[in-house]
């Protein structure tokens, strides 16, 4: 998400080493601070969403789980009434709303990890968000001292940081490769993974219709 990425960015800020590459440091400390400032009411508003999104996602898992509980009384009824036809499709029914809770399950899943993430975010900018506020004044008289002491250790790390910056953008774009590529073999062998889906589906269903008549005495 680039938002968390942006509010990453701020977080790991130095703030002196800001203040000491910047021409005008009062302007740049205070330009932080609003960026900040953004950024906050922007993960704030993503966190009522994400928590909304997972009750919704969690209503639908419910919802899921109810049919399945629904339609299995109903192939209950069609073996008692020796109706395999009518069995079956109940049980396909059964099995399909199952893989939807599973589906809904694993988005809950997510979607809490997710909160989570948005959550320590906030957490960690609201960290940050104060400690600027609180040091601006004392960052701005440090940089005015420490600018007559040279530009040595200033250049080291700018070299530091392109260094890390330059192995950044290679780890992104082998990752992206290899997730290309991973893509490209899983859409190769969706269409089998598809039929034996189908076949084992069916499978299940005919097992179930056999488990049920035995429960059920038929």
């Amino acid at each position: 998400m680039a938002l968390l990425e942006r509010v990453s960015t701020l977080v790991r800020a130095n703030l002196n080493d800001l203040i000491d590459k910047a021409e005008h440091p009062e302007k740049m400390i205070k330009q932080v601070i609003l960026d900040m400032q953004n950024q906050l009411l922007q993960v704030k508003t993503q966190v009522a969403i994400a928590i909304a999104d997972q009750h919704l996602l969690e209503n639908k898992r419910k919802e899921n789980e109810e049919k399945v509980a629904e339609w299995m009384r109903k192939a209950e009824l069609a073996v008692d009434k020796k109706q395999d036809d009518l069995a079956r499709v109940a049980l396909q029914r059964v099995e399909s709303y199952r893989e939807l809770t599973d589906g809904f399950a694993q988005q809950v899943t997510d979607q809490k990890a997710q909160v989570e993430n948005l959550k320590t975010a906030l957490r960690q900018l609201e960290q940050k968000l104060t400690e600027a506020q609180a040091k601006a004044d004392l960052l701005i008289a440090q940089h005015r001292r420490a600018k007559a002491v040279g530009k040595a250790s200033d250049a080291k790390m700018a070299g530091g940081n392109g260094s890390g910056a330059a192995f950044e953008r290679m780890k992104r774009k082998v990752g992206h490769e290899e997730a290309l590529s991973q893509a490209k073999s899983e859409m190769a062998s969706e269409d089998i993974e598809s039929r034996l889906a189908a076949l084992e589906k069916e499978d299940r269903v005919e097992q179930l219709l056999a488990e049920l008549k035995t429960k059920r005495g038929a």
